[in-house]
């Protein structure tokens, strides 16, 4: 006997995406735009060949179901990990400050010659991160239930 799928089969669950090209970064940058974080919270592994943060990320895929709920949009914690990194620059980026809190804008690909090439990750304020890499390889992984974002609303974006 078969049973017909039920709305709970349908409900959010946590978000595990990985971008091997440009058009799946460009998914993973709308994901975490407005993303914040201490920059404590930044940790390149150099023997792994990878850079991590951990993001509270705004939900953006769950605005319309909060609006049609009428409850406070949601943040979750998630990780942003960057595989295969040689080298990680910054400009504007304090380091070792828990109550620096960062505003993530978008990360993007620079690809070279050789198959490999450069992750921006921009951050609000004028900071950033260069992250060489050796091939593309970004992952975004939530990692805990999401919450009530503490400002109640959706970030704004002036044109």
């Amino acid at each position: 006997m078969t049973q017909d799928a039920t709305f709970e089969d349908g409900a959010a669950r946590p978000l595990r995406l990985v971008a091997m090209d440009d058009d799946d970064l460009q998914v993973l940058s709308a994901l975490c735009q407005d993303a914040v974080f201490p920059s404590t919270e930044m940790q390149w592994q150099r023997s792994r060949a990878r850079f991590g943060i951990l993001l509270n990320r705004f939900r953006w895929e769950d605005v319309p179901s909060a609006q049609r709920g009428g409850r406070k949009p949601e943040r979750v914690q998630s990780v942003l990990a960057v595989e295969n990194v040689e080298r990680v620059a910054s400009q504007g980026v304090p380091r070792g400050d828990a109550d620096t809190i960062l505003s993530f804008l978008s990360v993007t690909f620079e690809p070279d010659e050789a198959g490999g090439g450069a992750v921006l990750l921009t951050l609000a304020g004028d900071g950033a991160l260069r992250l060489q890499v050796s091939a593309l390889e970004v992952a975004l992984r939530d990692v805990t239930k999401p919450y009530a974002a503490v400002s109640g609303k959706v970030p704004g974006h002036p044109e």
